[in-house]
């Protein structure tokens, strides 16, 4: 198990669509256990493959540091009501804005095995998950941070 670099907003890598992983095999597992100790090396929730610069659907979750999400290929399958949340990224250090994103989701995914999952999530699980897929269609949070908004005077 390795520490890999994070790579950081403005590499193009970031903005690329990751490619389906068809081999399931020792590789893919030795990439998952680098991506998680990377995540947790760098106090992160999650993070995709792009970030380490690997074109590859894969993305790690863990919003509590104990239950650790290793999904391959994943799929939001159901999305239901919304929610805003203040976000930040390891690929956009220092940097937070208010996202809106669905409040429960439905998530498909393989493990490092090819064994299916199907994963219901809401609140910020919810969020950590979408935004992690996001990242495996060259989609960042920045892309969809709302306008602060204004008080008006009265």
């Amino acid at each position: 198990m390795a520490i890999r670099n994070i790579i950081k907003e403005g590499n193009p890598l970031l903005r690329e669509k990751c490619k389906e992983v068809t081999e399931f095999d020792d590789k893919l597992g030795e990439l998952i256990d680098d991506m998680v100790d990377t995540m947790f090396k760098a106090n992160g929730v999650g993070l995709a493959a792009p970030q380490i610069a690997v074109l590859k659907r894969i993305a790690v979750v863990s919003v509590d540091g104990e239950t650790i999400y290793e999904m391959v290929n994943p799929e939001i399958k159901v999305t239901t009501g919304s929610q805003l949340s203040n976000e930040g990224c390891l690929s956009v250090p220092e940097r937070y804005g208010v996202v809106e994103r669905p409040k429960k989701v439905v998530v498909e995914y393989y493990d490092r095995h090819g064994d299916k999952y199907k994963v219901k999530a809401s609140g910020f699980l919810a969020t950590a998950f979408c935004h992690e897929i996001d990242h495996l269609d060259g989609i960042l949070y920045i892309d969809k941070v709302l306008p602060p908004k204004v008080k008006k005077e009265g």
